[in-house]
């Protein structure tokens, strides 16, 4: 049985899933560029760090608020990213190093195992089928099922009440430093996921979470980093 300091007190564990449970923060980048040049727009000094945490349905409507050239609704917006991302998820996104192994663990110790993503629910739930894991998890829910994207605690809080947990005895993985304030927000313990996307943030999502760890290995191994 595994048994570490990070899991004491925990009954819950929910996942974020871009760069946290899947390697696919790199796929955004690259959508945003095509479909930025197909509009011949220009990105905003704080482009990326405008965006951060906010939920697939947010993300649309900030640009169509940052872009009024843009002569389409929020769902056309939203429906284009899709076309444009899909194939990608389908067929070029594999799980975290280790990760796998750990979810099997803590479901077979029993764990209830959720995930509380930015990204689209249609696209989430086409991911995790993809990849054959979909059973892994109790509950799956998007920000864009709740009034306000991360650091708002509302698809943390909203994961823990359909997993009937309690938001103290729940340990969130998140990538990113709006992530990681969402769960804090939620009274939550919350370990950072190293990932390419967001090494420029890694002093500050070390001084937001609680462990910080460049694998899930690191948890077997006891070789994470309690901050």
């Amino acid at each position: 049985m595994l048994q570490t300091k990070m899991l004491k007190d925990i009954d819950a564990i929910i996942f974020d899933m871009d760069g946290t449970l899947i390697d696919s923060m790199w796929i955004w980048p690259s959508i945003d560029d095509d479909y930025l040049a197909k509009y011949n727009l220009v990105k905003t000094e704080d482009f990326h760090e405008a965006m951060e945490g906010m939920s697939y349905t947010e993300v649309a409507q900030f640009f169509l608020d940052t872009y009024s050239e843009l002569n389409c609704t929020r769902e056309e917006v939203m429906e284009e990213w899709m076309d444009m991302a899909h194939d990608k998820y389908m067929n070029q996104v594999y799980l975290k190093d280790g990760v796998y192994e750990f979810i099997t663990e803590m479901r077979r110790q029993g764990m209830k195992i959720g995930i509380a993503t930015s990204n689209a629910r249609s696209l989430a739930d086409d991911t995790l089928e993809a990849l054959k894991i979909t059973e892994l998890f109790d509950v799956v829910r998007s920000a864009c099922e709740v009034a306000a994207g991360k650091p708002s605690p509302d698809v943390y809080l909203l994961v823990a009440e359909e997993m009937g947990v309690d938001p103290k005895r729940c340990l969130v993985f998140e990538d990113v430093p709006m992530g990681i304030l969402a769960g804090k927000n939620a009274g939550m313990s919350v370990c950072a996921v190293e990932d390419d996307f967001s090494k420029p943030q890694e002093e500050k999502k070390r001084a937001l979470a609680d462990y910080y760890i460049q694998n899930y290995d690191d948890i077997k191994n006891e070789t994470y980093e309690v901050l």
